[in-house]
Order: C-alpha cells, then structure tokens, then sequence
C-alpha cells in the first residue's frame, strides 16, 4: 500500500473533513456514554467501509477514491470519515427526539446530506464514478444504512436503559 499517488487537493480536502468532523465531534456537548460513542464511532466505519467495499470494489467497483483503483492511505482517511457521520446521525436523532412519526423524515433527510456530501466529493475527486454509477444511484444505499442505524440505535439505547437500570 502507498501513501498517495500525488498530493493535490483531493488529500487537502480529505484533511480538512477528518480535522473539522473530529474537532465538531469533540466539541459537542456530550449526550452518550463513552460506551455508546464509541459503539456509534465503530458501527459507522464498519457499516460505512462495508457498503464502500461491496460496490466500489471487487468485481462491480462502480467508483475509485483518491486517484487510484488500489488502496492507499488517504483512503483510510476517507474511510474514518464515516464513524463522525454516524455519530452525528445519533446525536442529532437524539436532539431532535425523533420518534416513530419522524423517523422517516429524519432518515431521508440523512440520505440527502449523504448523497450531498457525496457530490462534494465527486466535485473534489475524492470519489471518481466508474462503469455508468451516478449519484442517485446512492440514495436507497443511504436510506438502507441509515434505516438500520436508526433501528440499531433504538435496539442499543433500550438494552441501554435496561442495563442502567438494572445495574
């Protein structure tokens, strides 16, 4: 694995969101236990680094980041720009109390700004669609992920509650 293969605004950009995303994350007034951030953290990398690897790799590999088909170290950096995305998804879920009338709302809303954030990274070749892809086509892969970390959230908070409550 290389570093990078030119460092141009691409590798910029991608520093500025990681310093930016983390610095939002550690200034906002704290809503989770460390437990829950750090499940959130995981769970959005994971799930983020799962769908990223399932269509923009292997045999479908509908899009390349950062210059090159191989992976390099930047893209990591793309990669960790996923767990602030999810925790910022259950932080503001929990702000805004959202509940069963909505949640749906809520979760279209969070696809838009994740195919809105993805155009920006299109617009900074960061991400480069290949074999036909094209933006919209991310909408039902943001409404799915968000969906489940909505639900997920949801499972988590109420074990949660049983758990503090119990012990």
């Amino acid at each position: 694995m290389s570093l990078w293969g030119s460092f141009d605004k691409n590798e910029i950009s991608i520093l500025l969101f990681v310093v930016v995303s983390y610095a939002v994350l550690f200034l906002l007034p704290k809503k989770f236990a460390r437990e829950i951030t750090l499940l959130f953290l995981l769970w959005g990398f994971t799930i983020g680094v799962l769908f990223d690897f399932t269509i923009g790799g292997g045999l479908v590999d509908f899009f390349k980041l950062n210059d090159s088909n191989g992976y390099r170290l930047f893209d990591l950096l793309y990669y960790l720009l996923f767990a602030p995305f999810s925790y910022f998804f259950i932080y503001f879920y929990e702000s805004f109390r959202i509940n069963k009338k909505t949640f749906i709302w809520y979760i279209v809303a969070w696809a838009m700004i994740g195919v809105g954030m993805q155009w920006v990274f299109t617009l900074l070749e960061i991400v480069q669609f290949q074999k036909g892809y094209k933006i919209p086509f991310s909408f039902p892969i943001f409404l799915m992920t968000q969906t489940v970390t909505g639900l997920y959230y949801e499972l988590v908070f109420s074990k949660f509650k049983v758990l503090k409550s119990n012990g």
